[in-house]
């Protein structure tokens, strides 16, 4: 039972990060119908933003930029977590202005090749030197290092399960941003013409919803979820890989296997599918073999895909001719 809740807890964590990359890329695909590929390097972005803004914000409460001895003061953390929100946003309202609107009406091929190319754009322009550099680097602790224990079973058989406070940081600040994004979509009238954006643009438009403004919106929203992802990445997992290391996008791409794996475009199917990866994950590492992790992510991909093409939540698309 120990063993199992440990396991349990773990698997929320690291399913609300999938989680919240994964809506990013399913908000996208709900209203353009295409994959933002590029989706993943914003995660990065976050993470190696959330480094920078560190090493150079400790010094100023008087800590060890790169090995502090006490964490800083929170309102330090919460302003480094905001600015990597707001300037993840900007990434994205960047790269859908320049490099997407461009290609409305173009064919998804061509917006298709355009998301690689940015995607590799980010990769090798944050492996600068003057940007971020492509060596390895270590996250500073922005907070405490708490475990609380709890026990389980008397005498010999005491076992226990230890609590981190990041991961219940992780689950809570997760929680609380899809909550919002749920409150957003389908409380709003900013929801209703996003949903209305996305089942028709030009529909939208003849109603006097701004459609350029919408979408822009998005790739915001979905830019600073992917941000804070990128955060919380970092203070659970503080060695960090080079901007272009495999690490990342492998990180990626399963967070687009439970977009896919929940319903590809349906908000909540995101959610759903964040968790539903990392348990598959997390359980099959301890209970099988934490050689195939990966493999029982995309195995469970091919498994969804064959018995329930669009996925958990997904609905197919049915077209009137």
């Amino acid at each position: 039972m120990a063993d199992f809740l440990q396991t349990l807890m773990t698997a929320l964590a690291i399913g609300s990060l999938y989680a919240l990359i994964a809506l990013g890329y399913t908000m996208v695909y709900g209203v353009l119908k295409f994959i933002n590929f590029a989706h993943s390097d914003i995660v990065v972005l976050g993470a190696w933003l959330s480094y920078s803004f560190a090493i150079r914000a400790l010094p100023l409460v008087g800590l060890d930029a790169h090995n502090p001895a006490t964490p800083p003061p929170i309102w330090m953390t919460a302003g480094i977590f905001v600015a990597v929100l707001l300037l993840c946003s900007l990434a994205g309202f960047l790269i859908e202005r320049l490099a997407y609107r461009p290609l409305r009406r173009a064919p998804r091929l061509n917006v298709l090749i355009t998301a690689i190319g940015v995607s590799l754009l980010l990769q090798n322009v944050g492996q600068l030197d003057f940007v971020f550099g492509a060596s390895p680097q270590k996250m500073p602790a922005l907070l405490p290092n708490w475990e609380l224990p709890i026990q389980f079973g008397q005498g010999e058989s005491i076992r226990y399960v230890v609590l981190p406070l990041i991961d219940c940081i992780i689950f809570a600040v997760s929680g609380l941003l899809m909550l919002a994004l749920e409150l957003l979509i389908f409380r709003t009238k900013f929801g209703t013409a996003l949903r209305a954006v996305s089942f028709n643009t030009d529909f939208a438009a003849l109603m006097g919803i701004p459609v350029d403004r919408a979408i822009s919106l998005t790739f915001m929203l979905g830019s600073a979820l992917a941000g804070a992802a990128g955060f919380l990445y970092v203070l659970k997992f503080p060695s960090m890989n080079q901007p272009a290391h495999s690490v990342w996008v492998l990180l990626g791409l399963k967070a687009f296997v439970a977009a896919v794996v929940g319903g590809i475009g349906n908000i909540r199917g995101a959610v759903l599918g964040g968790f539903i990866i990392a348990f598959v994950e997390q359980f099959g590492a301890y209970y099988i073999s934490s050689n195939y992790r990966d493999v029982y992510v995309f195995s469970l991909l091919i498994l969804i895909l064959l018995i329930k093409p669009t996925g958990l939540l997904g609905s197919p698309v049915r077209e009137k001719v």
